[in-house]
């Protein structure tokens, strides 16, 4: 019988095999078709045993069932649903329009899967064997399903709309030619990706792509030894969560939910660069104990990222850099120890609200950290600091953090400015401590004080004999401004005349400093 003919009627084709004949009438039927042996070592299929003819169809009937197959049996539904079963030749939908609902479970595909353009409900591949996953532009109304197979040469999804959920946990995607494992550029999913327990080795690239709901890489490992980057997603959309964080491994279903303590986990793991600039995220960025393996070269770029809550709990780079230059984040959560070191930390123009700090971050390491992101002097990483401090009834941390910035400023000035500098600092702690002022100027007054009073009486002018009182005429030296009328009466010889200029150009400097610090505080009211 020629291929399309009887096939209204629900004929046997005359050249199937047997295996194939069986897969027809499951078809029809709408039941599971199973060829496994019973034998887990035999039935794996990402082993070496080899599957005869006795479990191996053709994709090409594969394809003829799916596009263009028999009726169903009366008071049935037609779908595939095979297991154990190995696919001999490309399974090659391109274009077309898939009706019938398709699982295959345990399956092993000896060449790749081209689907391409072609269109679904539902498409289920669970722990299956596919030399590659071509499916550029495919478009499913319901879910694609791709858990615990295996990818030999790379998965391509670019531009693939997906109208629920992509799930691809415990997946192993080995890269194709261009370094990637998974191509998924332009990508849409409408709920949720899921790509827990995933091992990548290649470039995983989602660049441009939008998820509806969240994307989940709990305890993932990601790894690309041959190129810069493992990770490969500018410009990502997510609408609600980013979970780079541990998965727990106990459990045979994956929950999306983090642990409960005491459950054996795998964190997320990343060997190679994460590049996540311009990205929109709903709700969060979840990095709690995120494990990152970089060369020097690479880098955790969050550059322009948009997000309401970052939280940054993972483990610290000991090489590469982490880029927060430019990001928009409402709450930081982060852990002292999370943060790489000096030269290796970046957050020029990076913006937060809120800081949440989860175990000990006392204000002299936080100080380190925004040193840490300011190789060269720039004063914004300091006032957001402060500003933030400040709104959260830190007023005097948020002093502390003023007073070092001007400290970090001083070492970029010139020698005359930096001991000018000096001087500010040493009186009034650049006007953030405007009570030294009042000390300073008891402890000159009393000196002054005491010197005149074992001074002889300086001679006053002729005809004049005022009283000398000397505490009054070292106030009087002191105060810039203001005149009690004692300096003009008495006219010092030698040495005095020194300590009396001497007093004159400190009473300045006091001055200078506490008019300095009063214009700073006034512009931060």
């Amino acid at each position: 019988m020629t291929e399309g003919a009887g096939i209204r009627a629900g004929d046997l084709p005359d050249d199937l095999t047997a295996a194939e004949a069986g897969m027809w009438q499951a078809f029809r039927n709408g039941s599971v078709y199973d060829l496994s042996a019973g034998d887990p070592v035999v039935d794996d299929p990402h082993g070496g045993h080899p599957w005869g003819p006795e479990r191996t169809v053709r994709a090409r009937i594969v394809c003829w069932l799916l596009l263009d197959g028999p009726p169903p049996l009366t008071g049935r539904v037609s779908a595939l649903k095979l297991r154990g079963v190995r696919v001999s030749g490309p399974l090659d939908l391109a274009g077309g329009t898939v009706a019938p609902y398709l699982e295959m479970r345990g399956c092993r595909f000896d060449r790749e899967v081209l689907l391409p353009e072609a269109r679904f409900t539902t498409l289920r591949l669970v722990n299956c064997s596919v030399p590659r996953l071509e499916a550029a532009r495919v478009h499913t109304e319901g879910d694609l399903h791709l858990p615990r197979c295996r990818f030999h040469n790379g998965v391509r999804l670019t531009d693939a709309h997906i109208g629920t959920d992509l799930l691809i946990n415990q997946a192993i995607v080995y890269r194709d030619r261009t370094g990637r494992s998974i191509a998924a550029d332009g990508m849409t999913v409408g709920q949720d990706l899921q790509a827990e327990l995933l091992e990548s080795h290649g470039e995983l690239s989602l660049r441009s792509a939008t998820v509806g709901v969240s994307l989940s890489l709990r305890g993932a490992r990601l790894a690309n030894p041959y190129g810069r980057l493992a990770l490969n997603a500018p410009q990502l959309t997510v609408e609600r969560t980013l979970y780079l964080t541990p998965a727990g491994l106990d459990s045979p279903l994956l929950s999306g939910t983090t642990p409960a303590r005491g459950t054996r986990i795998q964190r997320f793991e990343c060997q190679g660069g994460i590049r996540l600039d311009d990205g929109r995220f709903g709700d969060a960025v979840d990095l709690q104990r995120a494990r990152f393996a970089f060369t020097d070269e690479q880098e955790l770029s969050l550059r322009r990222v948009q997000v309401p809550e970052l939280r940054f709990l993972g483990e610290r780079p000991q090489r590469g850099k982490v880029v927060l230059s430019g990001a928009r984040v409402v709450t930081l959560v982060d852990r002292a120890n999370a943060w790489p070191g000096p030269g290796n930390l970046h957050m020029g123009g990076f913006s937060y609200e809120n800081l949440v700090p989860q175990g000990p971050f006392p204000l002299v390491e936080r100080l380190a950290w925004v040193a840490a992101a300011t190789a060269e002097y720039n004063p914004e990483p300091y006032e957001r600091l402060a500003s933030v401090l400040r709104a959260g009834g830190e007023d005097e941390d948020a002093r502390e953090v003023l007073l070092a910035k001007q400290r970090r400023r001083r070492e970029s000035l010139p020698l005359a400015a930096k001991l000018w500098g000096y001087a500010q600092d040493g009186a009034v702690a650049y006007g953030y401590r405007p009570g030294r002022a009042a000390v300073w100027m008891a402890v000159l007054w009393a000196a002054g004080s005491l010197a005149f009073a074992h001074a002889s009486r300086p001679p006053a002018p002729k005809g004049e004999d005022p009283a000398w009182n000397p505490a009054l005429y070292a106030l009087d030296l002191l105060l810039p401004v203001i005149d009690l009328g004692q300096v003009g009466l008495w006219q010092p010889r030698g040495g005095w005349q020194w300590l009396s200029a001497a007093l004159i150009l400190l009473g300045w400097v006091l001055a200078t400093t506490v008019a300095a610090g009063a214009t700073r505080l006034l512009r931060r009211s």
